[in-house]
C-alpha cells in the first residue's frame, strides 16, 4: 500500500534563471536561494538536468585548477541525506516496551524483539528495516539524535524544511547553510564544492557568491545536440568549449563566456564517468536512483573531484499519513542499505576517513497514530555516519511521559547545535559566521579523538 502524503509538499519545480528556487504556496517562506542572482545555465536531455548556480569568475583552466589543488589533498566531505516528509521517529527508534507507545500505536507498534534492541539506550529498539544502521551504530561509526528539532516546532513541511535547510528559524533567510559556509570557505573557481545530486539547487546548498551545481545521474551527464551523434557532436561541444576562451570588456559577452568555459570544463571532467559501469566496492541496491547516486559518488570522489558538500533525497517518502507500516519499511530498507553500501563502499576505497555522512527529516511525526498512519509532529531523528564519528547518543531520548501542547515528543538537541558542530568540527570554519547565535551554544563533541 502507498502512503498518502500532503499534496506536493516537496519542491517540485526547477529554479529559473535570474530567479533563483521558485515559492511555494502563500503564506510559507520563500525558499533559500529564491531571489539571489543566479549566473548560469540549465541544460536539459533525457536523464540530464545540469545547472550551476554562481560562478562570477571563472577562468579559462580554472576548474581543471580546482581538480588539481583537491586530488590528493585529503579535503573533507560533507553529504547530507535529507529523508523527506518526516521520519517518524518512533519507528525507526521504537520504544518498544513503553505503555504510551503501545496505547498509541494500536495498530503500528513494533513488536519487542531483542536482536534489534539499540546498543546506546535499551529503552529503544531499531526498525527492523533500518538494521543496516544497527551495525553502523554497533560498529562505532555512529552519532544518534533521536529526538532533535527546535523550540515552538512548525509542523509544515515548508517552514520546517525551510528553518532547517537556512540553519535558522528566520523566515526571510535566502541562503542555506551549507550555502553561507561555501560563501566563507568556498572556491570561487570550483562549481562542484556544493553538489546537488538531484534534478533542482537543494536550498541548504544556495549561496550568494559561489558557485554550486547540481545534477541527478553522473553516469547519465552528457551533451545533447538535436539530430546530431558522435563523432559531429563531439567536434561540435569542443568549438563550445573553445568559445569560452579570451578575454572582453563587454559584462553580458564575459557571462556567456564563463557559461561556455565552465559547462566544457565540467563536460571533459564527467565524461569518463558517462555511461560507465561503476567498479564499486560494495554491493548496493539494484534499481532505485538513491544508491546509483551514491555509488556514483563514491567514484567522483575516488576520482578527486573537488567535491565539499553534497546534498541528496534519500530513497522515496516519509509523510506516512496512511498506509504507513508498508511504505517506511520498504522505504527504510533501500536508504538504510544503500548509505550502509556507501560507507563499506568509502573504506574500501581508502577514502572513508575525509566523508561524514548526515541524514535528517524536517521533523518527527506525531505520538498518537490515526489508524494507518501518523500526522505532522514535532522531534525527529538524526545521524552522523563515518569513521571518524564518536559514537554517542546527542540528547537523550524524552520518553513520552511529558509531550509538548501538540502531543508530540519534546526534543532534546537542537538542529542549529548539530550544524553549529558540524562546521566547527569537521568543515573547521567559524560557525558563529553561519549560524546565528552559535556563539552561545554549547557544543556536543562529534568526533572521536
Amino acid at each position: 500500500m502507498k502512503a498518502k502524503s500532503c499534496s506536493d509538499f516537496c519542491r517540485t519545480q526547477a529554479a529559473y534563471a535570474g530567479n533563483g528556487l521558485p515559492s511555494i504556496e502563500p503564506g510559507m517562506p520563500d525558499p533559500a536561494g529564491t531571489g539571489l542572482d543566479r549566473r548560469g545555465f540549465l541544460l536539459r536531455s533525457t536523464g540530464l538536468a545540469l545547472s550551476v548556480y554562481g560562478g562570477m569568475g571563472l577562468g579559462p583552466g580554472a576548474y581543471e585548477e580546482a581538480i588539481a589543488s583537491a586530488s590528493g589533498g585529503g579535503q573533507r566531505v560533507l553529504i547530507s541525506v535529507f529523508l523527506p516528509g518526516g521520519l517518524d521517529a518512533l519507528s525507526f527508534l521504537a520504544p518498544v516496551a513503553d505503555p504510551v507507545y503501545q496505547s498509541a500505536r494500536p495498530t503500528l507498534k513494533l513488536a519487542a524483539n531483542p536482536a534489534h534492541t539499540f546498543a546506546d539506550d535499551s529503552r529503544l529498539q531499531w526498525h527492523p528495516d533500518a538494521l543496516p544502521f544497527k551495525a553502523l551504530h554497533e560498529a562505532g561509526k555512529m552519532a544518534v539524535f533521536p529526538a532533535i528539532g527546535y523550540s515552538d516546532a512548525n509542523q509544515s513541511h515548508f517552514t520546517s524544511r525551510h528553518f532547517w535547510e537556512t540553519g535558522s528559524l528566520d523566515f526571510n533567510a535566502n541562503r542555506g547553510w551549507l550555502g553561507r559556509y561555501l560563501d566563507i570557505a568556498g572556491d570561487a573557481e570550483n562549481p562542484l564544492q556544493g553538489l546537488s545530486l538531484g534534478w533542482t539547487l537543494s536550498p541548504a546548498l544556495a549561496t550568494g557568491e559561489m558557485p554550486v551545481a547540481s545534477f541527478s545521474r553522473p553516469t547519465d551527464y552528457e551533451f545533447w545536440a538535436h539530430g546530431l551523434g558522435s563523432p559531429v557532436s563531439d567536434k561540435l561541444f569542443d568549438v563550445y568549449g573553445a568559445l569560452g576562451q579570451g578575454a572582453t570588456s563587454d559584462p553580458a559577452l564575459a557571462t556567456a563566456r564563463r557559461v561556455a568555459r565552465h559547462t566544457d570544463s565540467v563536460r571533459r571532467s564527467m565524461a569518463p564517468l558517462v555511461d560507465a559501469t561503476i567498479q564499486s566496492q560494495a554491493t548496493y541496491p539494484a534499481g532505485e536512483l538513491f544508491p546509483e547516486q551514491l555509488a556514483a559518488l563514491a567514484e567522483m570522489l575516488e576520482r578527486g573531484l573537488p567535491i565539499r558538500c553534497v546534498a541528496i533525497e534519500g530513497h522515496g517518502g516519509y509523510d506516512t499519513h496512511s498506509g504507513q507500516a508498508a511504505t517506511l519499511a520498504s522505504n527504510l530498507e533501500v536508504t538504510a542499505a544503500s548509505i550502509a553500501a556507501f560507507q563499506q563502499d568509502l573504506e574500501a576505497r581508502g577514502l572513508a576517513d575525509r566523508v561524514l555522512i548526515q541524514v535528517w527529516s524536517e521533523f518527527g511525526r506525531r505520538v498518537n497514530e490515526n489508524g494507518g498512519g501518523t500526522d505532522h509532529g514535532a522531534a525527529g531523528t538524526a545521524l552522523l555516519i563515518g569513521t571518524q564519528v564518536q559514537r554517542q547518543v546527542v540528547g537523550e531520548w524524552p520518553g513520552l511521559t511529558s509531550l509538548d501542547e501538540d502531543d508530540n515528543m519534546l526534543h532534546t538537541s537542537d538542529f542549529r547545535v548539530m550544524y553549529a558542530a558540524i562546521i566547527d568540527q569537521w568543515l573547521n570554519a567559524d560557525a558563529a559566521a553561519i549560524i546565528p547565535g552559535a556563539d552561545g551554544m554549547t557544543l556536543p563533541t562529534l568526533l572521536a579523538a
